[in-house]
């Protein structure tokens, strides 16, 4: 049969769930005890009259000495007090070490656990202007890079990182691959993106950008990023100004979906479309690749935008010649898309910005020059060759090879060949799919072990104008894909080295510390995916605008970059300023960015011979085999 509680029962209850309230509440129930002790100790002293009637002491002396013993538990100082005082004094003492020891006990676990907190990375922070970067991955390290050289200039900046690892953890590893953050904080914090409560720990109500980043280890990471962009925009105590949300995506297909979560306040990149249009434009040039690293890198030139009212008026041909240590790449109109590459009568409008590639914003100075050098007699009209049809291998297969052949076939002329060789379980389906895809190209197949040195000997790789390495990094995690990319790669060198014979070799990549092993052994182009897309990441988080400069740079349709003969600009073994090539450039309807010297084309501490933004005034001497760096249609 029940039976009701008893008051008993009901009072421990309410004490217990008093308790449940943490340290405040058990500090309120000490000082009520202590409280209860002095009024119960007065009460008995004052009736048994003790001190009172024995040694003349009034109420407010005796109240005074057992307030004192209590706060202060030391042994009477006077033994000759009468014996109830004693008593109760030694009543008092007793209990009162008791609750000392019970606060002391409270207060240390208190801070104790503070101290755990702070280690488990759940306290907000408290940052204005600063960068978040949602996620962990590879990526962070390099993204972390390169928005502290952004950041350099700055007195002090901060990066806020909300990760779902250990804080001390992250902090440990930052360390370990950052050598140094210069002036900016790094400050880590551990939680789930998708969570209100945990985004708030990292306060992006109050930051300048945020990036997020998807988890190398989920299976669907573009639903997590969708998810996060939806707990940013949709928090209940969100900031009302739009925010400036950097994403990364995966697959196309979560493009429209993620954009409408986001709308205007997300800026959404394609890893895997990019990294396959970079590959495709990448494979046919020898050199691009460490164009696009030098062009994407904080430590070198980059893209810059810039207002100048001096130029309003002119002709975009005039502007060309206008600065002495900045490239111009094209405008923005003041209410349109970027222009790359307009057409050279452009006229620059009140308030259109220019783009262009610079050391730092503050270095895109007008030249002032009255008479820009240019040698006319130098310059070559020698119209370029047009391409015939061309023949690419493609070892290895992940999800980013259907998009690099659909990609190629946008580049190649009618008649080329590309050949597959990978033991991927998914490739001979996708192949199938992309046969009705293409025009340009004729595609073969061959399911085999790419790394098998004896396989690469039955294909007859020398007979390839192109080869593309993919790393399986769809089966493989990123070590082991890697691993296997580069046996690959090596097999290919002794090839070429066995047959006197050379070829364009792209390699794609995860580790870019993976890349340090290749590159010591010879230099050639690499792709590293997680690389240039947080390079990309970086600089978009800084200005927005980029993202449409990118996509328009990597786009078939628009103007690319391209390295061509130095011989059909200016005339070889003649020293030309390179406002001469700007110019020569300039008559074929592109710009020139800078060249490429054959000679360090192998030395790696001169960028494989890139020199992007050079000194137009400068004289250099091209000899066969160097290019200039353009910027130009198909």
């Amino acid at each position: 049969m029940y039976k009701k509680p008893s008051w008993g029962r009901r009072l421990r209850y309410a004490f217990d769930n008093s308790l449940a309230g943490g340290p405040v509440a058990l500090i309120g129930w000490l000082a009520l005890a202590t409280f209860l002790l002095i009024v119960l100790a007065i009460t008995v002293d004052l009736v048994t009259g003790g001190v009172a009637d024995q040694a003349g002491l009034g109420p407010r002396e005796v109240i005074w000495n057992i307030v004192f013993q209590a706060l202060v538990p030391n042994p009477p100082g006077n033994l000759d007090s009468p014996w109830q005082f004693l008593v109760v004094m030694l009543v008092v003492t007793i209990a009162s070490l008791a609750m000392v020891s019970i606060l002391i006990g409270l207060l240390s676990a208190t801070i104790q656990d503070r101290i755990e907190t702070l280690r488990r990375g759940r306290s907000p922070i408290v940052e204005h202007n600063h960068v978040v970067i949602l996620g962990w991955s590879e990526q962070m390290f390099t993204l972390i890079s390169e928005l502290v050289i952004a950041s350099a200039h700055q007195r002090s900046s901060t990066i806020a990182l909300l990760g779902d690892r250990d804080q001390v953890e992250m902090e440990s590893d930052i360390r370990h691959r950052i050598k140094s953050t210069g002036r900016t904080r790094v400050v880590c914090r551990r939680g789930i993106s998708t969570e209100h409560d945990d985004l708030d720990l990292v306060s992006p109500q109050s930051s300048r950008s945020i990036i997020i980043l998807p988890n190398d280890n989920e299976p669907y990471p573009d639903a997590t990023t969708i998810k996060t962009i939806l707990a940013l925009t949709k928090a209940p105590n969100r900031r009302p100004e739009p925010y400036r949300i950097v994403a990364m995506l995966r697959m196309e297909r979560n493009k429209e979906i993620a954009q409408l979560v986001g709308g205007d306040e997300v800026e959404l990149m394609l890893s895997g479309d990019l990294i396959a249009r970079i590959i495709a434009q990448t494979c046919r040039q020898a050199g691009l690749s460490s164009v696009y690293t030098e062009l994407l890198d904080f430590s070198g030139d980059e893209i810059h935008l810039q207002s100048e009212p001096l130029l309003v008026g002119k002709t975009f041909a005039e502007a060309l010649t206008a600065y002495e240590d900045s490239a111009l790449m094209g405008i923005l109109p003041q209410l349109g898309v970027p222009l790359l590459n307009p057409p050279m009568d452009t006229i620059i409008q009140a308030g259109d910005q220019i783009i262009a590639i610079s050391e730092d914003s503050d270095t895109i100075r007008l030249s002032g020059l009255a008479q820009v050098p240019i040698q006319i007699e130098a310059i070559e009209t020698r119209q370029p060759s047009k391409r015939g049809p061309e023949r690419t291998l493609i070892l290895g297969w992940n999800w980013r090879g259907s998009t690099i052949i659909r990609q190629l076939d946008a580049y190649v002329a009618p008649g080329s060949i590309v050949m597959v060789v990978s033991d991927h379980d998914l490739m001979e389906s996708a192949i199938t799919t992309l046969q009705q895809d293409v025009h340009h190209q004729k595609i073969a197949y061959q399911s085999a072990d790419s790394s098998s040195r004896h396989i690469l000997d039955s294909v007859q790789v020398t007979m390839y104008d192109h080869i593309i390495i993919l790393c399986y990094s769809d089966d493989l995690d990123n070590q082991r894909a890697d691993a296997r990319t580069l046996i690959t790669l090596l097999h290919l060198r002794r090839i070429a080295d066995d047959h006197d014979h050379t070829f364009s070799i792209v390699t794609e990549m995860m580790d870019v510390r993976n890349r340090n092993l290749a590159e010591s052994t010879r230099a050639d182009d690499f792709i590293v995916s997680d690389r240039l897309i947080s390079l990309m990441m970086a600089q978009i988080s800084e200005n927005w605008i980029l993202n449409a400069i990118f996509n328009d740079l990597l786009d078939p349709a628009g103007s690319e970059i391209f390295l061509k003969p130095a011989a059909n600009y200016v005339q070889a073994g003649t020293p030309v300023s390179f406002y001469t090539v700007v110019e020569a450039a300039r008559r074929h309807g592109e710009i020139a960015l800078g060249y490429r010297l054959h000679a360090l084309e192998a030395a790696k501490n001169h960028a494989y011979g890139v020199v992007l933004n050079p000194n137009k005034s400068v004289p250099v001497t091209f000899a066969p085999g160097d290019c200039i760096i353009v910027l130009a249609e198909a």
